[in-house]
């Protein structure tokens, strides 16, 4: 039951055992995150975007576990996200994860960006989990490709 309950989040994908991510969860949604043992939701999206959850951090903190906002402008996500989003990462490695943005599309590239940056992922091991969620488009291709240009320049993503 719980696991349908996670499955049915929009574009919900479990990566590990201690890392999940999707699309924004709704009330509901967000119980069965606490239910399976999530202990940090960390939010991508914009609070006034189309399909934010009001009251999220509140929501998130009554069932337990801890919120996390980096907010990421779809249209111009920049360096300084994504760095903000490793440190964070780097900081929570070892906590159950939880972590969203508004169609699960910001989190693979950043998530994608991550493994192969941070954790010597190769890219063939990192691609699939972005295609699953989507292609990414003529603002976040190039994006991921810079960000691997100046991060890790021997290397090359997608």
């Amino acid at each position: 039951m719980l696991d349908a309950l996670l499955e049915g989040i929009y574009n919900y994908r479990r990566l590990s055992d201690t890392l999940a991510t999707a699309g924004q969860p709704t009330e509901d949604e967000m119980v069965a995150v606490a239910e399976a043992g999530f202990e940090i939701v960390v939010n991508l999206a914009l609070h006034d975007a189309e399909y934010f959850l009001p009251g999220e951090r509140e929501i998130v903190n009554s069932l337990g576990m801890r919120y996390i906002h980096i907010p990421v402008q779809w249209e111009r996500p920049t360096r300084t996200d994504l760095e903000k989003f490793f440190e964070t990462m780097d900081k929570l490695s070892g906590h159950r994860l939880f972590i969203h943005c508004a169609a699960n599309k910001r989190v693979s590239v950043f998530v994608s960006l991550y493994r192969r940056l941070r954790q010597g992922w190769s890219a063939e091991d990192v691609i699939p989990d972005v295609q699953a969620i989507w292609e990414p488009d003529a603002v976040w291709r190039p994006f991921a490709e810079e960000m691997v240009r100046q991060l890790a320049p021997e290397h090359s993503l997608i």
